[in-house]
C-alpha cells in the first residue's frame, strides 16, 4: 500500500476567509491548490494515493458556520453544506417536506459515517454511487456554489458532467443545496452488498406529482446511481410515466422502458446484467407500491 500522504491543511473560520485561500490556490499549479474537506470520509480514503493523486493540500471548512442549517426560504428547502447525515435525520423539516432524503441519509455507512459525513461532500465528491443524489435529481434541487467571484446557483441535473467531476472551478465550495417544496412524493431505493453500510449496486429516486382525482402522474422525474458513469435522470422513462396512473400496465411499460435506456458497466461490485435487472424491478416495485397493489 502506497504512504499516507500529510499535506498542509488550513482551517479557515468564515467564507471570506476560504475564498480568499481558494483564490490563491487556483493560480494553475497543482501544488498549490486546495481541497475542500468537511467531514472527510471520502477524502481521507484518497490520501493513500490508491485513487489518483492524493490532494496537495486541505481545507478544512468544518468550522465554517455559515456553512450549516437548515431553513425554509420562501419556495425552497434549504440545506447548508456541511448538514450531516445524523442531522438529515434529524431534522423536522426534511422529515415533513423530503422524507426520501431521510431515508437516503440512513442506509449511509454507520454512525461515525453519519455524524461526519455532509450532504455538500456527497454532492461535491460526485460519485456515481452517492446516495443522496438521485434525491437531488428527482426533487429538480438546485447546488449553490460560491468563491470570490460571487455565488451562482446550478441544477442538479447540469452538475456532474463526467465520471468523479463537477462543474465547481478551482476556487469554489459547495455552500447549500435547494430542494423545491412543491408537493411532489419522492420515493426512494437503494439496492447494495448486504442491507447497511453498503456502496449501492443500484440507488434510484422516483419523484412525481398527481394530476386530480384518478391520479394520473405529471412532472415525473426519475433520478439513478450506479448505472452510469454520473447520477443520471431516465428522460425516456419519464416520460412513459409522465400522464400515467400507477397501474400495473405502467409498471410493466416503464420497467421494460428503463431496462432498454440505461447502459450500466460492469465494475467490481456487480455487472451491468444485475444492474439492469435490478433497476427495472425495483422501478416496479415503487410503481406498484404507490399505486397500492
Amino acid at each position: 500500500m502506497p504512504p499516507v500522504v500529510e499535506p498542509p491543511i488550513a482551517s479557515p473560520r468564515s467564507l471570506a476567509e476560504a475564498f480568499a485561500l481558494l483564490a490563491d490556490g487556483n493560480n494553475g499549479d497543482r501544488n498549490r491548490i486546495w481541497r475542500p474537506v468537511a467531514g472527510g470520509t471520502d477524502v481521507y480514503v484518497q490520501l493513500t494515493g490508491e485513487l489518483g493523486p492524493p490532494p496537495a493540500r486541505l481545507l478544512d471548512v468544518w468550522r465554517i458556520d455559515e456553512l450549516r442549517g437548515v431553513v425554509i426560504d420562501g419556495t425552497d428547502l434549504v440545506l447548508g453544506a456541511l448538514t450531516t447525515y445524523t442531522e438529515i435525520r434529524r431534522s423536522p423539516l426534511i422529515r415533513e417536506h423530503v422524507p426520501a432524503l431521510v431515508d437516503a441519509a440512513a442506509t449511509i455507512g454507520a454512525a461515525q459515517i453519519q455524524n461526519r459525513g455532509t450532504i455538500g461532500g456527497n454532492v461535491a465528491n460526485a460519485s456515481p454511487a452517492g446516495d443522496t443524489l438521485p434525491i437531488l435529481l428527482a426533487a429538480d434541487a438546485t447546488i449553490v456554489v460560491g468563491g470570490a467571484r460571487g455565488e451562482r446557483r446550478v441544477p442538479a441535473a447540469d452538475f456532474w458532467p463526467r465520471y468523479r467531476a463537477t462543474v465547481l472551478a478551482a476556487d469554489e465550495l459547495v455552500l447549500a443545496v435547494r430542494l423545491p417544496i412543491d408537493g411532489r412524493e419522492i420515493r426512494f431505493r437503494k439496492v447494495g452488498t448486504r442491507r447497511a453500510q453498503a456502496i449501492s449496486k443500484v440507488v434510484i429516486a422516483l419523484a412525481w406529482q398527481e394530476q386530480g382525482p384518478g391520479r394520473a402522474w405529471r412532472d415525473v422525474r426519475l433520478g439513478l446511481g450506479s448505472v452510469a458513469a454520473t447520477p443520471i435522470r431516465a428522460a425516456t422513462t419519464e416520460g412513459v410515466l409522465d400522464g400515467r396512473r400507477p397501474t400495473p400496465e405502467t409498471a410493466d411499460l416503464a420497467a421494460e422502458t428503463l431496462a432498454r435506456e440505461i447502459h450500466p458497466i460492469d465494475d467490481v461490485r456487480s455487472t451491468a446484467e444485475y444492474r439492469r435487472v435490478v433497476a427495472a424491478r425495483v422501478l416496479h416495485r415503487l410503481i406498484r407500491e404507490a399505486g397500492g397493489w
